[in-house]
C-alpha cells in the first residue's frame, strides 16, 4: 500500500524560490521526491525545470559592497555593508560609512566581522560605533555581513567593483615568479581579472578546487536526463563526462573565456600578458561579494 506524502504550501515556495520552477512542477517533484527537499531539486534539475546555478534564496537585502586596495597592490579588502531600503543606500552618509569600513579593513586587515568592528577608525572611535552612529541618523537597521582581505606576499591583489550602484564586487590574487618593474601594469592585469569574476561569477579557481562529491552530483544528475534514457550504456557515458566536463569549464575561473576576449581563456591570457610583462603569473585566489547572497568565501589556494 503506497504512503501519500504530505507537501506543505511552505515547501513548495521554498523550492520554487530556490530553483524557478512553476509551483505544480515543484509539487510533483516533492511528492516523487518523498518530501526530501534536496532530492526534489535534482528531480527538476534533471527535467529541466530548474536552473543549476539558481541560488538558494532571492535577494532581500540591501546595501553596498565596497572595497580597497593598497598603492602597492599587495592589498585588497572587500567588505559588504547592509541597510533596509535603497534610498539609504545611496544616501552620501551610508556611502562615506562604506568608504570608511573598506579603509579600516585594509589597513588592520581583520579576518572576521567581529574583529573589524573592534578597530578604530579615523575618527577616532571605533566601527561598532561608527555603524551605531549610522543607525541613529538613518533610522534603519546597519550591519556589516562579512569581509575578505587579501594579502600578498610575491604577487599583486587587484579589485573590482561594479560601477551600477555597487551592488557587486570581487578581489583577486595573482602570484608572480619574481618583481615586475611596471607594478602597474600588473594593478592593471589583476584588476582585470577582479573585474571578469564580477561579470562571470566563477564558482571555483580551478579544477584541483572543486569538491569531489559536487562532480560526482553533477554526474547523477546529467545521467538521469530523459534524452539518455534510450542511449547505450557506452554512449551515455561518454555524453554525461562530456556535459559535467562543460560544467566545470564553465564554472572554473581558469578555463572561462575571458570576458574582454572571448576567444582565450582566463588562464591563457594570464599567461600571455605575463609573458609581455617578463613574469609566470596565475590566480591565486579570489572573493566575490554579491550584495544580499551567500557569506562570500575566498577560493583558491590559501583561502
Amino acid at each position: 500500500m503506497s504512503t501519500v506524502v504530505e507537501v506543505s504550501a511552505s515547501m513548495v515556495k521554498e523550492l520554487r524560490e530556490k530553483s524557478g520552477a512553476a509551483m505544480m512542477d515543484c509539487k510533483k517533484a516533492l511528492v516523487e521526491a518523498g518530501g526530501d527537499f534536496e532530492k526534489a531539486f535534482e528531480l527538476l534539475r534533471q527535467k529541466g525545470a530548474a536552473a543549476a546555478g539558481k541560488k538558494a534564496s532571492r535577494i532581500t537585502s540591501e546595501g553596498l559592497v565596497v572595497g580597497q586596495v593598497s598603492e602597492c597592490g599587495k592589498v585588497a579588502a572587500l567588505v559588504e555593508v547592509n541597510c533596509e531600503t535603497d534610498f539609504v543606500a545611496r544616501n552620501d552618509e551610508f556611502q562615506a560609512l562604506g568608504k570608511e569600513l573598506a579603509a579600516v579593513a585594509l589597513k588592520e586587515k581583520p579576518t572576521t566581522v567581529e574583529e573589524l568592528l573592534a578597530k578604530q577608525t579615523s575618527k577616532g572611535n571605533t566601527v561598532k560605533e561608527l555603524v551605531t552612529e549610522a543607525v541613529a541618523k538613518t533610522g534603519e537597521n546597519i550591519n556589516v555581513k562579512r569581509l575578505q582581505v587579501f594579502e600578498s606576499t610575491d604577487g599583486i591583489t587587484g579589485l573590482y567593483i561594479h560601477a551600477l550602484g555597487g551592488k557587486m564586487g570581487a578581489i583577486v590574487e595573482l602570484s608572480a615568479d619574481k618583481c615586475v618593474k611596471g607594478c602597474t601594469d600588473m594593478q592593471g592585469l589583476a584588476r582585470e581579472i577582479a573585474m571578469h569574476v564580477v561579470s562571470a561569477k566563477p564558482s571555483y579557481l580551478d579544477r584541483e578546487a572543486v569538491p569531489a562529491d559536487m562532480i560526482e552530483n553533477e554526474r547523477r544528475i546529467e545521467a538521469g536526463k530523459a534524452d539518455l534514457a534510450d542511449k547505450k550504456p557506452e554512449m551515455r557515458e561518454k555524453i554525461v563526462a562530456g556535459r559535467v566536463d562543460k560544467i566545470l569549464a564553465e564554472r572554473c575561473l581558469t578555463e572561462q573565456p575571458f570576458v574582454k576576449e572571448q576567444s582565450t581563456s582566463v588562464g591563457k591570457y594570464l599567461a600571455a600578458k605575463g609573458k609581455e610583462l617578463g613574469v609566470a603569473t596565475k590566480p591565486v585566489r579570489f572573493a566575490l561579494f554579491i550584495l544580499g547572497e551567500g557569506e562570500g568565501e575566498a577560493q583558491g589556494e590559501e583561502a
